[in-house]
């Protein structure tokens, strides 16, 4: 996109969404500021400790029609977003895979059925495939002889989450458009968007950060483990049909994994319990037994910003101040529908596209 109907702008938080908003915005020639309450290292964002997994299929186990189609959107859009980016982002469209132990092959069924009436609301989707322990050896060589049977999810992807916001960071440390102000917090009201020596407009991205202004917010907590697994070969995120929650573990560069993600109605942000760092470590290891001598580099808990509907929503509680949040478990893997649907609002006033994923887009602050 290039080209906005007005010359500056305030975006407050500078977590994913933030940092996104503001690239796209001094790459159309808009004069932006950036405040953060926080570092430039996001350690205080949910995107921070996230898999960054852009699978939308998978999802629909968790998620609704609407949040697929932002998904399979964003497939395509984030090479378009990562490739003028100052610095190279890992990124890949391998696939997913999902993998079930026979004591839980009744729950891998009803997903199946799930993911089945998924592909067939949204038949743009690349449809899934059934493996048995040939097909599944055919993909990661190392699983072939643990799991007899899996579901194969083509053209899923991942990206380098903490890659990926070091390389907007860059970015916009290279741009003569914009102005860096970290430990800054601020609100909507402590600016005069339209006013002479003011923003034109001011975009809220500050996630839970919002709440004191958008009082429907809650956190949902999530648990993440980092490991260091030489001695793991797989190409492609693998999913664990589990009895509680969906387990994933995603390869990053480097033979790093993320090991995730619990799901917790919490505003909690305290470490990481016992039983969930079990869990996920026991899960991890009954999927490949290399993971026994894999050293752990992280455990990291945060609490996504979340709606009572657990859908993401854009709005306009006052004349050019827009609000984006709830981005929930999904945030990259919806956030270039967010981005787009958010600068069609800016330029044009309205977006065909928020209206075409069902996006909720209030103009009032009843929320």
């Amino acid at each position: 996109m290039s080209g906005v109907p007005f010359r500056s702008v305030a975006i407050i938080g500078a977590g994913l969404m933030g940092r996104l908003m503001a690239v796209t915005l001094a790459q159309a020639g808009c004069k932006v500021a950036l405040y953060e309450a926080g570092s430039p290292e996001a350690e205080g964002a949910a995107a921070r400790v996230a898999a960054a997994m852009l699978a939308p299929l998978a999802e629909s186990a968790v998620a609704p029609v609407s949040v697929v189609r932002m998904g399979h959107y964003a497939l395509s859009r984030w090479p378009e977003l990562l490739a003028p980016l100052a610095q190279p982002v890992f990124f890949q469209r391998e696939g997913t895979l999902v993998l079930w132990h026979r004591q839980d092959a009744t729950e891998a069924a009803r997903l199946e059925r799930v993911l089945a009436n998924t592909g067939a609301q949204v038949p743009e989707l690349t449809p899934m495939q059934t493996l048995d322990g040939a097909g599944i050896a055919a993909l990661e060589p190392s699983l072939g002889q643990r799991f007899a049977k899996g579901l194969f999810l083509p053209g899923e992807g991942q990206l380098d989450n903490r890659a990926l916001l070091a390389a907007l960071l860059a970015t916009l440390q290279d741009s003569p458009n914009v102005t860096l102000h970290w430990q800054s917090p601020h609100a909507p009201a402590d600016f005069s968007p339209g006013t002479p020596g003011q923003p034109d407009w001011v975009i809220d991205c500050r996630g839970l950060g919002a709440r004191p202004q958008w009082s429907a917010l809650r956190g949902v907590r999530g648990e993440v483990i980092r490991v260091h697994a030489p001695e793991v070969a797989l190409q492609r995120p693998t999913r664990l049909v589990h009895p509680r929650y969906p387990l994933y573990i995603a390869p990053k560069p480097g033979n790093l994994f993320v090991i995730g993600a619990t799901e917790i109605e919490s505003d909690d942000m305290s470490p990481a319990s016992v039983r969930s760092t079990l869990e996920l470590l026991s899960a991890a290891y009954a999927v490949h037994s290399g993971f026994a001598e894999a050293r752990i580099v992280e455990i990291a808990t945060q609490c996504r910003p979340t709606l009572p509907d657990n859908l993401p929503a854009i709005r306009q509680p006052q004349p050019r101040v827009l609000q984006i949040n709830g981005l929930y478990r999904h945030g990259f893997m919806i956030a270039p529908a967010l981005l787009d649907a958010a600068m069609e609002l800016l330029t044009h006033g309205h977006s065909t596209l928020a209206q075409g994923f069902g996006m909720d887009t209030q103009t009032s602050d009843d929320a």
